[in-house]
């Protein structure tokens, strides 16, 4: 955390640079990249839905390297602004962007954000969370391949809680994929033609070049969320939890988001209070992710089908 003195004086450090700039809007945020890195504009205008340069910025993220120092972020909560100094690839920077949009909206707005995925199901709003490894990616894209399968997120969304059932909000417009999407999941192959991946394997992709335009949505009303967990002591593939333990879970494994930009007594209030709303709204279910991905698959599916449409 810094002062407004010390973000300005890193600002100032900054003049001279070849700099380039862009916004984007974020759950009606705008919020804007300044680097000095051609790859992360690139990839943050492809990543994010464009917002026009005429709006004023809500928060602003600058991305830089060169600095001779070891990657680390500073962080203006008074200005909503971010210094991420050094780090080697683009990953850090939507999830730094995004966790900033989450330190306003769940204060001033009452919208909360979740690093999960979340997708709509014939009407059913199904989200995946889990603690990294443990198979969020290969289960979310897994469920895409349902009939009348949308997605609205694969990583990250925000979250609205209303008298009934919570409603998600996408985050992004293109989803950041590893190489081997399609490794798993034949349909996925043909995404990885057109992108350009970093040193870490990932790249920026349009999910409706393979299932086709229709099949993104904005928004949904979620019903079950699935949470994940990688134990192979545990000989049981799916169980029903209470809303209770869902959210103790969550709270053992830091809501299963690194991305918390700030780490207070009152945003540790705030974010506990909506987990515990959001989990007594839904139907939840302990995923265990040992088994072959088909057969975990099938009995995620079982569950969902089961359940009739809204």
């Amino acid at each position: 955390m810094i002062d407004s003195k010390e973000s300005q004086d890193l600002k100032r450090s900054f003049e001279g640079r070849d700099l380039f700039s862009s916004k984007v809007d974020v759950i009606g945020l705008c919020v804007e990249l300044i680097t000095d890195d051609r790859d992360y504009m690139d990839m943050w205008e492809d990543n994010f839905s464009s917002m026009s340069e005429n709006v004023k910025p809500h928060a602003r993220l600058y991305a830089m390297k060169g600095e001779g120092k070891c990657p680390h972020l500073k962080y203006d909560p008074r200005l909503h602004t971010g210094f991420l100094l050094d780090f080697d690839y683009y990953g850090w920077v939507k999830s730094i962007a995004l966790g900033i949009c989450g330190d306003i909206m769940e204060e001033a707005h009452g919208v909360n954000s979740v690093h999960g995925a979340v997708l709509d199901i014939d009407g059913r709003g199904v989200t995946l969370i889990a603690p990294s490894k443990t198979g969020k990616t290969t289960h979310s894209w897994g469920l895409l391949r349902m009939r009348n399968a949308h997605l609205i997120s694969d990583d990250w969304y925000f979250v609205e809680p209303i008298v009934q059932r919570p409603m998600a909000y996408r985050s992004e417009k293109n989803c950041y994929i590893d190489a081997d999407i399609g490794d798993v999941w034949d349909e996925y192959k043909p995404l990885i033609r057109n992108v350009k991946f970093d040193n870490k394997g990932r790249g920026i992709a349009n999910v409706r070049w393979v299932i086709g335009h229709s099949a993104v949505m904005p928004m949904t009303a979620i019903r079950f969320i699935f949470l994940l967990k990688r134990d192979p002591n545990d000989k049981s593939t799916i169980r029903k939890m209470t809303s209770k333990e869902g959210y103790e879970y969550m709270v053992d494994n830091d809501f299963c988001n690194p991305h918390q930009i700030v780490r207070d007594a009152d945003k540790s209030r705030i974010r506990m209070d909506f987990m515990k709303k959001f989990f007594d709204s839904c139907e939840v279910y302990m995923v265990n992710t040992t088994k072959r991905a088909e057969d975990v698959q099938k009995e995620i599916q079982s569950i969902i089908s089961a359940c009739e449409a809204p």
